[in-house]
């Protein structure tokens, strides 16, 4: 039996790897194709590159081995039903079951250690992955002028160039506005015939060596700010047969920001930080929802109008009615007749006080309304904190799942290699991917808890495994045609009576 399991985990292993590769590359270049416009002409080091490449690797892992699992077990017990070595070893008295018990017990090991990637090392990806990402999209492009057209990828300056040598670093006809002078930004512009420009090793500048040329500098008065007096104003052209002169450059030299910014996102975060974080984000919660009820309720505006009422008529002479002397207490408020009160005030104490009532109603709106923005935006996190802390899980229970689909599904069809097995993989995990990103988006928008919407995937895979290994355990020919003629052939002959009395046959016509 144990030369059996070894060559069970033996014909699942070399698959299993090279389908995970496969996948894992796959993946990578789809991370590649979406954000190649951010890391092409930015001069960008092999080794940063290769870090961005690990890290991304690393984060595509949660699709990749999933697929890795179901594709690897159908391949091989597609293989082993193809080349009738399962039917052999059935023959000698061992069950489906028990064939494939060294690859359950593996694909546990393997759901545990994907649990522990997705809570200790894929946090820690993320966060290196989009730091790094972060950092490639601030870095400016490479040093590139074209010809005839301005470039201002320079900080204060612009350079257009005519011609550029095709052999040589020569560039010709060469024109460049110095914009420093706030005051007047193109009354600084040099003219040269030819001229060379090298960026420095450590790119934070510029050398510009300029050949037969004129500088003409116009400076503008500081005080007025504009050329208007001409005799306020000093011209200067300078001829040079030379000239050289560094510019500094901002923003090509690579620079990394700082992950601190980025460990507040739940994606970077362990199961730990994410319980701790979500304990503090649900107490913040209720601390602003109990401080919105006062004014949702109206307490606090009720109590406040009913000491303004009894000071106001204590001041007027002119109120007739006292029966605001006797106000109740706020627990007694809702039996006074407040519109009987107000019909005593004179005109413009009316106008007074419904423009105070409307400027209090309105101030109250915008309070709650801020408050509640704000309240969203918690609980957006905590949905957020929800979702990721089930995702730790979920992986794991996918790769088991998809094992139970994929090794009976193999059995059943008994067809090895990348063909057939290839196309019911790729079906299956489509399916599984569009559930489990429609299940993401509602807990994401509130309208499912987060365990209903990131455990639906799981939910409707789940009873498929458990129906193929019965169907594999117990020889069932699910895929084939005769078997299902032969279902309905049967259905046909029971409702055939009822449907004789319903349509009676046509009798033959005599002549």
């Amino acid at each position: 039996m144990k030369k059996l399991h070894v060559f069970i985990l033996k014909s699942y292993l070399a698959p299993l790897s090279m389908t995970f590769l496969i996948c894992l590359f796959v993946l990578l270049m789809q991370f590649l194709w979406k954000y190649v416009d951010d890391m092409v002409g930015k001069g960008l080091e092999m080794s940063v590159l290769a870090e961005l490449m690990v890290y991304a690797a690393l984060q595509v892992v949660p699709l990749a081995l999933p697929l890795a699992i179901l594709l690897a077990s159908l391949m091989t017990f597609g293989s082993l039903g193809e080349n009738y070595e399962l039917t052999a070893i059935k023959s000698s008295g061992i069950s489906l079951p028990r064939i494939m018990l060294p690859l359950i017990i593996f694909t546990v090991m393997v759901s545990y250690g994907a649990f522990k990637f997705s809570n200790n090392i894929l946090p820690v990806a993320n966060l290196k992955l989009y730091s790094l990402l972060w950092s490639v999209r601030r870095a400016s492009p490479e040093f590139d002028i074209k010809e005839k057209i301005f470039y201002d990828g320079i900080t204060d300056f612009s350079i257009k160039v005519e011609n550029k040598s095709k052999t040589t670093d020569m560039l010709y006809d060469i024109m460049i506005y110095d914009h420093r002078n706030k005051l007047a930004k193109n009354s600084n512009v040099t003219l040269a015939d030819s001229g060379k420009m090298q960026i420095s090793e450590d790119k934070k500048s510029l050398r510009l060596t300029l050949f037969s040329g004129h500088k003409y500098n116009a400076k503008a008065d500081d005080k007025r700010g504009r050329i208007s007096k001409r005799d306020r104003q000093s011209f200067r052209t300078d001829y040079f047969g030379k000239q050289v002169a560094l510019i500094p450059m901002h923003g090509l030299d690579f620079n990394r920001f700082d992950e601190g910014g980025f460990k507040s996102n739940d994606r970077m975060k362990n199961l730990d930080q994410l319980t701790h974080d979500e304990d503090s984000l649900t107490n913040s919660r209720n601390q602003f929802v109990e401080q919105l009820k006062p004014r949702v309720e109206g307490a606090y505006f009720i109590n406040s109008k009913r000491r303004r009422a009894v000071q106001r008529q204590k001041n007027s002479a002119n109120f007739k009615d006292t029966t605001l002397l006797k106000l109740p207490k706020f627990d007694e408020y809702a039996a006074l007749d407040s519109d009987s009160a107000f019909t005593q005030f004179r005109t413009e104490d009316k106008v007074m006080v419904l423009e105070n009532a409307i400027r209090r109603a309105r101030d109250s709106k915008t309070v709650i309304e801020d408050q509640l923005t704000h309240i969203e935006s918690v609980e957006n996190k905590i949905r957020r904190h929800k979702i990721e802390w089930h995702r730790k899980f979920t992986l794991s229970f996918a790769c088991f799942i998809f094992f139970f689909i994929g090794a009976p599904l193999g059995a059943i069809i008994r067809k090895g290699g990348l063909g057939m097995p290839v196309v019911i993989s790729v079906l299956f995990f489509i399916v599984y991917y569009i559930i489990d990103t429609f299940g993401l988006k509602v807990s994401k928008e509130g309208v499912w808890p987060p365990v209903f919407g990131i455990w639906l995937s799981s939910a409707v895979l789940f009873p498929l495994g458990v129906f193929l290994t019965y169907k594999a355990a117990t020889d069932s020919a699910i895929l084939n045609s005769d078997a299902y003629v032969i279902f309905f052939q049967k259905i046909y002959a029971k409702i055939k009576p009822y449907v004789e009395k319903v349509v009676p046959k046509k009798k033959n016509k005599t002549k």
